[in-house]
């Protein structure tokens, strides 16, 4: 039986104001069938973007959402993480949102390990703002601000996030959505900053410029760049140019979850202050009085 997707959206906000043959509706959809498989109540979850193409999903989706400022997805989500724990709080951005803009905020919520899952959506370039080269911008392609060729080299945001300390980390495209489900559905689960990197296209702002104009062309053009894990690993490093790796790329389990530090360590600071309090009033009611003549004790008065 086909998935139902009515129960998950706005309905009153349908039609969306994606570009036609956008890859965000494959992620956002992918999203959704790994929430529900979770069991997850959509009064549960805090759904949360900055700003760009990506930022359209909170319009969408029925549950709690927050549309924020450019670049600071992440930090409002720490926030809301913080003030209610048992929420499941997730993040969507771009490649320009989350890694130029908002590069410090990824970097320290790695570093944190905060229960947050983020799903960064990178098409490779600013789709919304006009076609600007972005941090993963490849080295050579064009964009509104590189006509002749982008001279930066592209960051690869696994290696970023997994050396910053993110504790799950996924690589996906959008030319497979069930596999990409899976990655989306490992990264919820996981207890600790889980980043979910999807491969994505924009044919208008990116493809155009790079001979792909045509969505489902590019779309194979991203997917036939795609590794197994298992592959990759054999690859030598002169075959491994111009591709990437696919799957759960690192997880581990042991690493302290922020939340969990952050409220023992408050717990503990209370212990010791009521503790202090216990033995300065015990210390208090020890203490002699001195007598005053004619055997009165003076008044606290």
């Amino acid at each position: 039986m086909a998935f139902n997707y009515a129960n998950w959206l706005r309905q009153d906000l349908m039609p969306h104001i994606w570009c036609p043959g956008c890859g965000i509706g494959i992620v956002l959809k992918s999203a959704i069938r790994a929430m529900e498989s979770l069991g997850w109540n959509q009064d549960t979850i805090g759904f949360v973007s900055g700003i760009g193409c990506t930022s359209r999903a909170p319009g969408y989706v029925d549950m709690n959402t927050l549309h924020t400022t450019h670049g600071r997805a992440l930090t409002f989500a720490t926030g809301l993480k913080m003030a209610a724990p048992d929420k499941n709080v997730v993040v969507m951005a771009g490649d320009g949102d989350s890694a130029a803009i908002g590069g410090n905020h990824l970097i320290h919520s790695c570093r944190r390990n905060i229960n947050i899952t983020m799903i960064i959506v990178n098409n490779e370039i600013y789709g919304m703002t006009g076609g600007q080269y972005s941090p993963t911008t490849p080295g050579g392609a064009r964009a509104a601000t590189a006509p002749y060729g982008n001279i930066d080299p592209g960051f690869d945001l696994c290696q970023l996030t997994i050396a910053a300390g993110a504790t799950y980390v996924a690589r996906g495209h959008v030319a497979n959505g069930i596999f990409l489900e899976r990655l989306i559905k490992g990264g919820m689960a996981h207890k600790g900053f889980a980043v979910i990197e999807v491969m994505s296209n924009c044919h208008t702002q990116y493809g155009r410029r790079n001979q792909h104009p045509d969505p489902a062309e590019l779309v194979e053009h991203i997917a036939s760049k795609a590794v197994t894990l298992t592959a990759w690993n054999k690859m030598t490093p002169e075959e491994k140019i111009g591709r990437y790796p696919i799957g759960v790329l690192h997880k581990v389990t042991d690493k302290p979850e922020y939340c969990e530090s952050y409220y023992k360590l408050q717990q503990h600071a209370q212990e010791r202050v009521r503790d202090a309090a216990r033995r300065i009033s015990e210390a208090e009611s020890l203490r002699v009085k001195p007598e005053l003549p004619g055997g009165g004790i003076p008044s606290e008065n």
